[in-house]
């Protein structure tokens, strides 16, 4: 079993999910008394959410550099970023280590390919949806088409991520809206929608609509596990 090594803490509360869904499939796959191996070096997300908002992502990569380099020192043979948005500065982390990165775009638009999605909705931190480094990773590697909220329904999903969901808030009111916004996303052509956003998933699941949802902590979680046991 190879040693996974993950950058978390952005939030604490989905790391938390990668952690527990990397075991479970493990237990799944292996059986018994197994379990993951890994590494994890959590960052604090107060600093991480300053910068972005600052709009200085040349620090943010500088610090989840240096997490990827004490993973690579602790014996990581691969490693993840647990969050979409800090994807804007994967390469630059990548190219600080010498292990591979799993991207969460990557693992995300393979499940999409297998499932012939050809068009799909993006919910996400307005860097997401707003910026090209997830989107037109889908669109150029994976020939996807990705459909994004209106401005104003971006603005709603982004205050609920920050202000609800990694604090591990959980409100009905906001459930009701994120159903909304991906009804919207649905009428507009949309075959699936992604849930773009690692705290996304504490708020909504397959039992809250019959759209067909992609949880990017389960998939990169799942993608995480294959690449282990390879």
């Amino acid at each position: 079993m190879k040693t996974i090594g993950l950058i978390g803490g952005m939030s604490w509360e989905s790391t938390a999910s990668y952690y527990q869904l990397i075991n479970q499939n493990i237990k799944q796959q292996l059986g018994g008394l197994h379990s993951a191996k890994l590494v994890l070096v959590s960052v604090d997300f107060a600093e991480i959410e300053a910068l972005q908002h600052l709009g200085d992502w040349q620090k943010t990569a500088d610090i989840l550099s240096d997490a990827a380099q004490s993973l690579e020192s602790a014996g990581a043979d691969f490693f993840l970023i647990c969050t979409n948005t800090m994807h804007k500065v994967a390469s630059q982390v990548s190219e600080s280590v010498n292990i591979p990165l799993l991207h969460i775009a990557d693992a995300t638009g393979t499940q999409l390919v297998t499932d012939k999605m050809t068009k799909i909705g993006l919910l996400g931190t307005k860097f997401t949806m707003q910026q090209g480094f997830y989107k037109d990773r889908l669109a150029n590697k994976f020939s996807i088409d990705v459909l994004v909220p209106t401005k104003q329904e971006q603005e709603s999903i982004h205050r609920i991520i920050y202000q609800e969901l990694c604090l591990g808030i959980v409100n009905q009111q906001s459930r009701e809206q994120y159903l909304e916004i991906i009804q919207n996303l649905t009428l507009r052509g949309a075959q699936g929608i992604i849930l773009g956003c690692t705290e996304i998933g504490l708020l909504i699941d397959k039992s809250h609509t019959e759209s067909q949802l992609y949880d990017t902590t389960v998939i990169h979680a799942q993608a995480a596990v294959v690449e282990s046991l390879k």
